[in-house]
């Protein structure tokens, strides 16, 4: 089980990217998941479409096992 919560993208991209605004900090993220394939084939087997506004803990714990704490 996760110990990750669920969290909006724009929260959880602030959270990575604090100094920038709301839009560029999720646009940083977004690129990232984009770039990382395996990051990006787990979150799709987990029903992420790209255009959903939150992600599930199960969610959170892949793109934090990728992209480190944030």
């Amino acid at each position: 089980m996760s110990n990750y919560r669920e969290r909006g993208r724009t929260e959880l991209a602030l959270l990575y990217n604090p100094q920038l605004s709301p839009k560029s900090a999720w646009q940083k993220l977004q690129h990232w998941i984009d770039v990382c394939q395996p990051l990006k084939e787990e979150l799709r087997q987990l029903g992420y479409t790209g255009r959903q506004r939150i992600f599930t803990p199960r969610q959170v714990s892949r793109i934090v096992h990728y992209l480190g704490e944030y």
